[in-house]
């Protein structure tokens, strides 16, 4: 692991103190998820429904070593080079089918509850775990968010499978013990990757890999990966400047408002994570994380406020992606959320987004879960 900057070092050393005054009964205590992911899962009738389970990607244990689809572009990388993104597609295949399958087969027995759910996303990710991908050291910046990216959607997926009422894997500890294992070399190779990078350098993909080595901490009940995700939480939370912009946001052009928002989804799952084991993050930086989420809704009203701050016209795609929003769920339970915000969730509901493990609108609103809608 790097040896920590002086500004990593900054933000570890108030983190650790808090720690200590915490108390050892804190330290003593096992790691959870919020309360929702505690739930059952929904039996159907009797003979309703079929399930096959697909086979199983290849597992990727390969170098990690892959073109950006931003190639080409300047500083700012917000220019789209189509023939880049095709081969970063072709070449990360196998990573982003484990990704969405995995998410797709644990939503689907914490619906139906089948063994045979259970058993091939068990299947899925053991065979991974025991050919050891995404472990590898040769990488490039593409290849390690490529990793933090994968090992959140897994773990995020696990952990509703490892709390659900009636503890499903008690069944399987052998395979459930493989896949932790595995987990916690993939979140100790992920703080490597991240740990201690300049404030210049530290972005929304920081806080990817926050979110991931959080899930991963939970999943394999690892108190340093607690402990770092919540000192990453804070770093980007002092980002965050009196208006609830992201001034390396804002470099990313007429993208600006897009990779605010998409800076919210693993700051509002970490401050909901760290809720669940009496870790308060949200008075962090004068209240920064809904400083950040008032700047983004209002920003989706009035995207002019983004061009008059950084000059540039704001491509409104991302922010039409229903699961774009998903980070409402966990904020909304973080916070008490106004009339209009809370019609805006409610409009966009279910919220599944395979990066975040799949459904949080059953974890975090499970009242207004309806149909099959999102990734």
């Amino acid at each position: 692991m790097r040896t920590l900057s002086k500004t990593a070092r900054t933000w570890l050393t108030p983190t650790l103190l808090s720690l200590a005054l915490f108390g050892t009964a804190a330290q003593a205590a096992d790691l959870v998820p919020p309360q929702g992911y505690l739930g059952g899962v929904v039996k159907p009738k009797k003979g309703e429904g079929n399930f096959s389970c697909a086979a199983v990607p290849t597992p990727y244990t390969q170098s990690l070593q892959f073109r950006s689809k931003y190639e080409g572009s300047d500083k700012a990388r917000s220019t789209l080079n189509e023939a880049s993104e095709k081969a970063f597609r072709d070449a990360t295949s196998d990573i982003t089918t484990m990704e969405r399958g995995i998410s797709k087969v644990v939503m689907q027995y914490m619906r139906d509850g089948r063994q045979e759910q259970l058993d091939c996303a068990l299947n899925w990710l053991g065979t991974w775990a025991q050919a050891g991908a995404l472990e590898s050291t040769d990488f490039n910046h593409t290849g390690k968010s490529m990793r933090k990216w994968a090992l959140g959607s897994m773990a995020g997926a696990y952990v509703q499978l490892k709390f659900a009422e009636g503890k499903p894997l008690a069944a399987h500890q052998q395979q459930a013990q493989q896949i932790e294992a595995w987990f916690s070399k993939l979140a100790h190779q992920t703080i490597s990757d991240w740990d201690g990078l300049p404030l210049e350098k530290t972005n929304n993909h920081s806080y990817w890999a926050a979110w991931s080595v959080m899930a991963a901490a939970v999943a394999t009940n690892q108190r340093d990966l607690f402990d770092w995700a919540i000192k990453e939480y804070k770093v980007g939370a002092n980002q965050v400047d009196a208006e609830g912009y992201l001034p390396n946001e804002l470099k990313r052009k007429q993208r600006a408002l897009a990779y605010h928002n998409y800076a919210l989804p693993p700051l509002a799952m970490i401050a909901s994570f760290a809720q669940a084991n009496g870790v308060d993050v949200r008075p962090e930086n004068n209240g920064a994380l809904q400083r950040l989420a008032n700047r983004v809704l209002e920003g989706a009203k009035n995207p002019d406020e983004f061009k008059d701050k950084n000059g540039e016209k704001q491509d409104m795609t991302d922010l039409k992606v229903e699961s774009k929003w998903a980070w409402l769920e966990p904020y909304c339970q973080l916070y008490t959320c106004n009339p209009d915000v809370m019609e805006r969730k409610h409009d966009g509901q279910p919220f599944k987004t395979f990066r975040l493990g799949g459904d949080l609108t059953r974890v975090y609103d499970p009242s207004h879960e309806k149909g099959d809608k999102g990734s």
